[in-house]
């Protein structure tokens, strides 16, 4: 074999056994915490566990849907992220739409108020102060309507709306389409990419969103997920006040880890399905303009 032969045969043998490493360290964690949620307490506490369970159950599942509390919790995110992806997507790409034609009145000004906005994020305080006037206090709207749209994912649709062919554009005007069937039958058909790309990132957003509701939600009764896992992982308790009577005894170490693998299963589920088009979506709306 001769020599650069063999240096580019190490070489590559080299990168995928420190990509291997590297698959297994980023892994490992995600195993565990599955291997710990499916295990007795009394493996995990007598340090009989390093990756599979020696007794599997699923008592840790069992408690949780008994108790009801973490259920309610998922209802509650479920609800925001579908909730929240919807508006999301319709103000964003609407508003994209409008800006990126170029006889639009003020559009200009518009641009510049989403990249002031962008740049000069709203403080906590004025953030509550706002939700408070609107009245939208313990409701599920303070988790949707403040972040019903991201500055960052607007300009990435602006960016790919404008990179589309206007002769398509112009064609449908001459056909007699007005600004709205154009935007729903063409512009919207060509854009798949960069719709999924969007809305996995607003709905992985809504999903682990959990600052919102510290600062706008009082009544545990609508509590998201991410709430009611810490409540239970950091605290060992299970939120008050949310209707649900359980004489199940302080969560342990396999109840917290359960509540995180139910946390992070719908992303996982959902992620795979928009993945082909997630690289595409974001590349395309960013280099072209």
């Amino acid at each position: 074999m001769p020599t650069w032969e063999r240096s580019s045969f190490l070489s590559r043998w080299a990168l995928y056994i420190s990509m291997l490493l590297l698959a297994v360290i980023m892994l490992f964690p995600f195993v565990y915490i599955l291997a710990v949620s499916l295990s007795s307490y009394a493996d995990v506490a007598g340090g009989r566990l390093i990756i599979f369970p020696l007794h599997p159950t699923l008592e840790a599942y069992q408690w949780i849907l008994k108790g009801g509390t973490v259920v309610q919790g998922l209802l509650v995110s479920i609800t925001v992220t579908l909730l929240g992806t919807a508006i999301s997507m319709l103000l964003t790409t609407t508003m994209a739409y409008g800006l990126s034609r170029k006889n639009v009145i003020g559009s200009k000004v518009l641009l510049w108020m989403v990249l002031l906005a962008m740049l000069l994020a709203p403080t906590m305080i004025t953030r509550y102060l706002v939700v408070r006037e609107l009245h939208l206090i313990d409701t599920i709207w303070a988790l949707v309507i403040p972040s019903a749209v991201a500055p960052f994912n607007l300009i990435v649709m602006r960016q790919f709306f404008m990179a589309l062919p206007q002769e398509l554009m112009e064609s449908a005007k001459m056909d007699g389409a007005n600004d709205l069937r154009t935007f729903w039958s063409i512009v919207l058909p060509l854009s798949k990419a960069p719709l999924a790309a969007i809305s996995l990132f607003y709905a992985v957003g809504q999903w682990n969103s959990f600052f919102d509701a510290v600062l706008f939600i009082n009544n545990a009764q609508l509590y998201p997920i991410t709430i009611v896992m810490r409540q239970i992982i950091l605290q060992g308790t299970i939120p008050a006040d949310t209707g649900v009577v359980t004489d199940v005894a302080p969560p342990d170490i396999t109840i917290q880890m359960a509540v995180v693998v139910i946390t992070i299963i719908p992303i996982l589920i959902v992620y795979p399905f928009l993945q082909k088009h997630f690289a595409k979506g974001v590349l395309t709306g960013a280099i072209k303009g």
